[in-house]
């Protein structure tokens, strides 16, 4: 190739964004996650994903390929030790060295309580307010992306009663933020600062492509509303208790979950409060997901009229990128829509 050719190649790259030097290099726990790191390094640079789809993020393994990802990153992007609680020993080993961005800790996330017992309270929300709370990121412009963090006191929740208690939680709060598309919002602002103040010279597009992002979740939204309006009101039981995020934003709470957890098969008393429960209030569907048995669920339903369907708040059957996170809210919308 002659040396007239080669700096036109350069430059062209340059031009349509697909070929930087000194991109830094990310590590991302969990794929949603992963999909907001690669939503806001679009056509600059690819991320790479720590816990394998499909793999409970609770319990791992890490592979020499995903232990090598964390040993070159130079930011590491997580919800925290809430969900995962191994990774920040192997952060610790592998990538002490590296900025870390832990989500549920970051300043406006909205954070909630783990919810300790299988069987909920019918609650409601002023949903005004919590609208006003987020109304923020849908008038942020590109001059007003800025990375805050604090510190959060995570040992709350230390005399619970022992039986309540399982592997699944660590913290006060429920870990399972990525399934609020106001928090989603936020965090890709964060994720846009963390990788601009590493990567100047790729600033603009990083919050440019954040921007994108953010508008892209509000018309989301907007259909994932839309899709849930019908059945609004209508009792359903998951599988463990990995919706409240979800259910908070859109006002659809579930009645109640089969298992706190899902590091263990809930006891017969459980499945028998749940089945009580699904007696008592009308229960129109039971959700399963895709890591578990499907017995269990079938035992919950045994005399009952319910549907089921399957709901994966991670998913494992989405392929990652870009555009896996619109993807997840839909398909979250549309399974529960249609359970129901």
């Amino acid at each position: 190739m002659s040396r007239n050719l080669l700096a036109l190649s350069v430059v062209a790259g340059l031009t349509t964004g697909t070929a930087y030097a000194d991109v830094p290099k990310v590590a991302t726990d969990i794929a949603p996650v992963h999909a907001l790191v690669a939503r806001v390094m679009d056509d600059v640079g690819t991320p790479a994903l720590i816990v394998a789809q499909g793999a409970s993020p609770h319990e791992y393994s890490l592979r020499p390929s995903e232990a090598g990802a964390l040993q070159e990153a130079d930011i590491v992007v997580w919800i925290g030790p809430d969900l995962t609680p191994w990774l920040g020993d192997a952060i610790a080993t592998l990538a002490d060295d590296a900025t870390l961005l832990t989500l549920l800790e970051a300043e406006g996330t909205l954070e909630l309580p783990v919810r300790e017992n299988a069987l909920f309270e019918a609650h409601a929300h002023d949903h005004g307010d919590h609208d006003d709370d987020h109304a923020d990121h849908d008038d942020h412009d590109e001059d007003h992306v800025e990375h805050a963090a604090s510190d959060h006191d995570h040992d709350a929740h230390d005399d619970h009663d022992a039986d309540e208690h399982d592997d699944h939680h660590h913290g006060a709060h429920d870990p399972h933020a990525w399934l609020s598309p106001d928090n989603a919002a936020l965090w890709m602002d964060l994720i846009a600062a963390e990788l601009a103040n590493a990567d100047p010279e790729n600033a603009a597009r990083y919050t440019a492509n954040a921007v994108a992002g953010r508008a892209e979740l509000a018309v989301v939204k907007e259909e994932v509303a839309a899709l849930l309006d019908p059945v609004r009101g209508r009792g359903f039981i998951v599988f463990h208790d990995a919706y409240q995020y979800f259910e908070e934003v859109f006002d659809v709470p579930a009645v109640g979950a089969i298992s706190v957890s899902d590091a263990a098969d809930p006891s017969p008393a459980r499945i028998a409060e749940i089945q009580a429960r699904v007696a008592e209030q009308g229960v129109s569907c039971v959700l399963s997901e895709p890591q578990f048995n499907p017995g269990i669920v079938a035992a919950v339903m045994d005399g009952s009229e319910a549907r089921t369907a399957v709901l994966d708040p991670l998913g494992s059957d989405i392929a990652p990128g870009p555009d896996f996170y619109p993807q997840l809210m839909r398909s979250l919308a549309r399974t529960l829509a249609d359970c129901l």
